[in-house]
């Protein structure tokens, strides 16, 4: 990166996500140890506080640094440097969020705060864990808003030019991030501190778990578009190809941002209090948004096929036998995206209210979400370092480090096979999440499960494996590798791609398609449940 002050934010938010990703990695571990029958936590260390570790350290604060600081890098190498005054925007939002995360995780660890990462009321935790939680989501928008600045400050001073689709990526993840951060925001700052401080006796739990779907569901796609620009624009450059569609990718991430956010009912399929309709209607909307999933499949394997055509492969699947499988630059993301067809498909079933019944609030849903954010998303966030951290630091990738890496990659795709896997088998035999090691008295359907949380326990260990190789590998790229020049990999579109619509810059438009469907989606549902909601509930500490 051209820029080494800029290359200093970016590294800042990567060593803050890495210390999460151990933390909660192995507080990961000790779960699926304990879910094994086999083995009992220290005293004094709480199952459900380990769980809350690790679903607020890896979903919440691992990715939501780890985006922030790589967005700050694409925009700086593909927009230009930041200025000194949005610059300072991204360090006071770095500390924002820093001090949020440290409150927040001093309130889990000392055993205050286990009520998960979803923090469903009525469990209640300490003012200071969700007081941290608003200053993560606090300090994010000063980020954001910094780049938005920088991406205006741009097109003024480049007139009538197209900016360069990594940027526009980038805006549309924050845009994203800002809007569904509103609802998480609502809920924390006018229910949830009130409530936790004892200004307020009870809380709407309806309410809050509706504020918190808005945001829930969206952030999976928060999760997910920075590692669809790495496939859109980085690996073309990696596999020595071009973008396939400038345009097409456009216009894949702008669906993303119209259809991700009003969908949050479909977590709520068996909630009471929705009326039926509400929830068929933002079932529908989450089913359209497997239609910029599926561009971004067809994008992804033309532009494998085009490169390896290019090359002079030929057949059917000859253009196979020319992507880069040793390098880890390119193995680990195709390997998250792989990971992402049977992750897509699971989508599906929770989504659709008949299948949604058998599988509802079972371990299968773990599995889900592991496929997602801890196989697609995070093996992708690996794939990055490989060459984000050397072209900002100055240094190389070498030869041992590559093979590292693609060890380190098979060990995650096998440990996660084996614990998603038996997850969503023993979810599909009644198993529930979030829950402890328990025999139920011995029943024998629960004793069925005991072969799955055996293999669930051998998968987390494979990936406790894979995060300490991940970690070292880390390491030594930023303070071990050899000094060198590394390029930071940017696609260029196909020759004969045509120009990019200009309609695509008019935020206004997109913006507009965003709040008119959340109002039509939200405003009546959530309208009713003010007027008509019960009482609400008092508090209650699991702690």
């Amino acid at each position: 990166m051209e820029n080494k002050k800029d290359a200093r934010l970016t590294l800042a938010h990567i060593y803050v996500a890495f210390a999460a990703l151990l933390l909660g990695g192995f507080s990961g571990l000790l779960q699926t140890l304990v879910r094994s029958g086999e083995f009992n936590l220290p005293a004094g260390i709480g199952y459900y506080q380990l769980l809350t570790v690790h679903g607020v350290l890896l979903a919440l604060v691992l990715t939501t640094f780890f985006i922030v600081g790589f967005l700050f890098a694409c925009m700086s190498m593909t927009s230009g440097a930041f200025t000194h005054g949005g610059r300072t925007a991204g360090w006071i939002g770095f500390w924002v969020m820093t001090v949020g995360t440290v409150m927040t995780s001093a309130a889990i660890l000392t055993g205050q705060a286990s009520v998960l990462y979803t923090f469903y009321a009525p469990m209640k935790a300490h003012p200071t864990f969700y007081i941290g939680l608003a200053l993560v989501v606090v300090g994010s928008w000063i980020s954001g808003f910094a780049m938005f600045f920088h991406y205006a400050k741009w097109k003024k001073n480049n007139k009538g030019q197209t900016p360069h689709i990594m940027s526009f990526m980038s805006v549309i993840t924050m845009s994203l991030w800002l809007i569904c951060t509103l609802g998480v925001a609502a809920t924390v700052l006018v229910q949830f501190i009130p409530w936790s401080l004892g200004w307020n006796e009870r809380i709407d739990v309806l309410v809050s778990r509706t504020l918190f779907w808005y945001f829930g569901h969206p952030l999976v796609y928060f999760w997910l578009l920075p590692a669809y620009i790495v496939w859109y624009v980085n690996i073309p450059k990696i596999i020595g190809g071009k973008i396939f569609s400038d345009s097409l990718a456009r216009l894949a991430f702008i669906l993303f941002l119209i259809f991700s956010i009003p969908v949050g009912f479909h977590h709520q399929l068996t909630e009471p209090g929705i009326d039926e309709k509400w929830k068929f209607f933002q079932v529908i909307l989450t089913f359209m948004v497997v239609i910029p999933s599926l561009i971004t499949a067809f994008a992804m394997f033309a532009t494998f096929e085009l490169a390896g055509r290019r090359k002079g492969f030929k057949g059917l699947f000859g253009w196979y036998k020319a992507l880069p499988w040793g390098d880890v630059r390119f193995l680990a993301p195709f390997v998250g995206m792989l990971s992402f067809i049977p992750g897509g498909a699971g989508g599906l079933i929770n989504a659709s209210n008949q299948m949604d019944q058998v599988v509802h609030n079972t371990i299968w849903i773990t599995g889900h979400f592991h496929l997602t954010i801890a196989t697609t998303v995070l093996l992708t966030f690996f794939g990055i370092c490989y060459w984000l951290i050397p072209s900002i630091t100055g240094r190389v990738l070498t030869k041992e480090i590559n093979r590292l890496g693609i060890i380190q990659t098979v060990l995650w795709g096998l440990g996660m096979i084996i614990m998603s896997g038996s997850m969503h088998l023993e979810g599909l035999l009644g198993a529930p999440r979030r829950s402890a090691y328990s025999t139920y008295n011995g029943s024998d359907q629960v004793m069925s499960w005991i072969p799955y949380q055996i293999a669930q326990a051998v998968g987390g260990t494979i990936l406790f494996i894979g995060i300490i190789l991940i970690i070292y590998i880390i390491i030594h790229m930023l303070f071990l590798a050899p000094k060198g020049k590394t390029e930071f990999p940017i696609g260029e579109p196909e020759e004969n791609a045509g120009i990019t619509p200009r309609i695509f810059e008019n935020w206004w438009l997109w913006i507009g398609i965003v709040v008119a469907l959340i109002l039509i989606a939200y405003a009546l549902p959530f309208s009713h449940m003010l007027q008509h909601g019960p009482m609400g509930s008092k508090g209650f500490k699991t702690y």
